[in-house]
């Protein structure tokens, strides 16, 4: 009984450092009162959970503000250059590795080139290893002790677990076991997920998608994906594939997808596909050997040439189906695009795009939608691989995680909530 008591009492004050920790993390300077008017706590509790993170040089005190009739109050933030995270961006052009402080500020960032088709498990662990000893976060570098753990952002299926096996098709990755395969370059923590989570994620701490619990992020690079955030939390459905939109059937037999499979909307709507398509049309101002981001800012600078427009109005028609159908099956608050081809065909074709989302779905409910653009750039899916080591410092009360396992599924989903979700979570069931 004591044991048991013991552990009640360690997990409420876990629970109370969470929660205040989560509290100053997205807000701006606030005052102990402040903070014990937010989360419900008493003056006491706050007081004392305060004293011990600031001891723990975990929080600081960032001057004061005049208050009615007594004392100036002191306001409070956490201290962002107390430790540092690392976001990874595995792409099909690069891997993009960035190394940040606690606050997402960026410190330092590398880009290893990605040969097209040349997706080994063992060549994208090299770039990965590569990427962290250039942004300086070697685990034998000075300062590693800082760092609380690698997030990595992966085209594909995520089991997580122990070994967090990646199924990806466009890579030919089945059952990659990634996690136990970087652990032969990195002891850090390591926290791996889909892209399109992780850039939903960093939209919803940062982005277009605050203040929003219900919300869809599409993905458009090379290929296609999407995040589904119900009630802050990414929807994953029984096997963790859930977000695959751009794996749905778009046209009944139609251009073959690098699935496999025919009339994928990744087909139609991939930068990929674009350039396929305006190829196949006949249009002349690509410039030979020019890389798929060169190739896709041709095409959108070339918009009035036939072959150009017919090839942007058809991908503009197909996002916006898509983007009904979306509206349609999970009535959304806000529909993101992202990803670099995403913003680029986006800045040109968003108006067209809307249109015909309105068109294809049901008036009540695109009536309550809102389509807009990334926010946080071609960087979203590195910084939101960076905020899943975050979330599992302000879910763990500030507790520092020195081996490389993965957190557990039940911890792992917690982890992945946003502020909006948090707001009326109770962390310490």
């Amino acid at each position: 009984m004591a044991e048991q008591a013991g552990r009640n009492v360690r997990d409420l004050r876990r629970s109370n450092r969470s929660l205040l920790l989560r509290h100053l993390y997205f807000h701006e300077r606030v005052s102990r009162q402040e903070l014990s008017r937010a989360t419900g706590l008493s003056t006491a509790s706050v007081s004392n959970v305060v004293t011990e993170l600031i001891d723990e040089g975990l929080v600081v005190e960032a001057g004061a503000v005049e208050s009615e009739g007594g004392r100036p109050r002191i306001l409070l933030e956490i201290d962002a250059s107390r430790f540092q995270v690392v976001g990874v961006d595995v792409g099909e052009t690069h891997v993009r590795v960035e190394r940040f402080d606690l606050a997402l500020n960026e410190l330092a960032r590398c880009d290893i080139p990605v040969t097209a088709g040349r997706y080994a498990p063992e060549t994208v662990v090299a770039g990965i290893a590569a990427g962290l000893t250039a942004v300086g976060a070697d685990q034998d570098g000075p300062g590693a002790e800082q760092i609380l753990g690698v997030g990595i952002g992966v085209p594909g299926i995520v089991h997580g677990g122990p070994d967090s096996v990646v199924h990806c098709q466009t890579f030919n990755w089945d059952g990659v076991p990634l996690a136990a395969l970087l652990r032969g370059v990195t002891a850090l923590p390591l926290f791996i997920d889909n892209g399109a989570t992780t850039m939903g994620q960093a939209e919803m701490w940062f982005g277009a998608g605050r203040q929003a619990s219900d919300s869809v992020f599409l993905l458009v690079g090379s290929g296609v994906g999407a995040a589904v955030m119900v009630g802050g939390v990414p929807y994953r459905g029984s096997t963790t594939s859930a977000g695959e939109w751009g794996h749905i059937t778009a046209v009944i037999g139609g251009r073959r997808c690098r699935c496999g499979a025919r009339g994928c909307l990744e087909a139609y709507t991939s930068a990929e596909s674009v350039i396929a398509r305006y190829r196949e049309a006949g249009g002349s101002a690509l410039t030979e050997g020019a890389g798929q981001e060169a190739a896709l800012r041709q095409i959108l600078a070339d918009a009035h040439s036939p072959a150009a427009a017919e090839v942007l109005d058809t991908t503009a028609l197909h996002l916006g189906v898509g983007i009904g159908n979306l509206v349609n099956l999970f009535n959304p608050e806000r529909v993101i695009i992202g990803g670099w081809a995403g913003l680029l065909l986006g800045h040109r074709l968003l108006p067209r795009i809307r249109a015909v989302a309105r068109d294809h779905a049901l008036h009540y409910p695109f009536s309550r939608t809102t389509i807009e653009l990334c926010q946080l750039g071609p960087d979203a899916v590195a910084r939101g691989a960076a905020t899943l080591p975050v979330a599992r410092f302000l879910g763990s009360g500030g507790t520092v995680r020195r081996s490389a396992a993965l957190p557990d599924p039940p911890a792992r989903a917690r982890t992945e909530l946003g502020p909006a979700a948090w707001a009326g979570s109770d962390w310490s069931r």
